[in-house]
């Protein structure tokens, strides 16, 4: 999987490490522990095995993430690339609409406060004005920590969808359970996918952008009152 260039970012080596640590499980925003209506599917019987979990991410992969979050991250890196904090607050607003669940939206929120307390602990610029507009959804402040260390926009967007694929993944063959093996086959065929879903999120218009996934929502939903739980809502 190829990781091009483009204006706006550089890819040094210490982009790519910059890169590396935002989409770093010891990042302290908590993406470990959630499991977006994953745990709830399991009881529910919806995935029941390997195969299922395979399914049940790359549908997602498809129809979710290259048409919400992506291409929402492409908007979001251009006008933190401008300067331009309307925007930047209007895309990250749109983001917050797109998550179809409250508790979706809640875990945004959550994220995007985390990451915005380790961006400035990171001493990235970042204003009284600007805070809580990077504070209402992890996307806003991955965005801007990815234009403001040049690093290119194909590379933040693989670097994210990765990052979603391996957590979500890993949470599945914890809840099943799995093997460790079963995770790394799933991970090595949805790996082939992320491109595809890359190049729709550069090529989507405006407005398109947005999808809905019944199935993530009432899982997500109904996973806030799971009576046993490993993971938040």
């Amino acid at each position: 999987m190829a990781i091009a260039t483009e204006p706006g970012g550089s890819d040094t080596r210490l982009a790519q490490l910059r890169l590396m640590q935002l989409i770093s499980p010891s990042l302290p925003v908590g993406s470990f522990t959630y499991s977006q209506g994953l745990e709830w599917a399991v009881e529910a019987g919806w995935v029941k095995d390997a195969d299922d979990l395979q399914a049940w991410l790359g549908h997602l992969l498809r129809e979710a993430l290259a048409a919400t979050d992506l291409a929402l991250l492409v908007r979001l890196y251009d006008a933190a690339l401008a300067g331009d904090d309307k925007a930047l607050n209007d895309w990250a607003q749109l983001t917050l609409a797109c998550r179809e669940s409250a508790e979706l939206r809640l875990e945004e929120a959550n994220r995007g406060r985390a990451l915005v307390g380790v961006l400035e602990k990171l001493d990235l610029p970042v204003s009284a004005g600007l805070r809580p507009v990077l504070a209402a959804c992890q996307c806003a402040g991955f965005a801007y920590a990815c234009a403001h260390w040049e690093i290119s926009k194909p590379a933040m967007l693989t670097g994210y969808a990765w990052s979603w694929l391996e957590n979500t993944c890993l949470a599945g063959v914890k809840i099943i359970p799995l093997g460790q093996s079963d995770g790394q086959r799933i991970l090595a065929a949805l790996a082939a996918e992320v491109d595809e879903a890359i190049n729709t999120a550069l090529s989507l218009p405006d407005d398109d952008i947005g999808a809905g996934s019944t199935a993530l929502a009432i899982a997500s939903s109904r996973h806030h009152y799971q009576y046993t739980r490993l993971f938040r809502s």
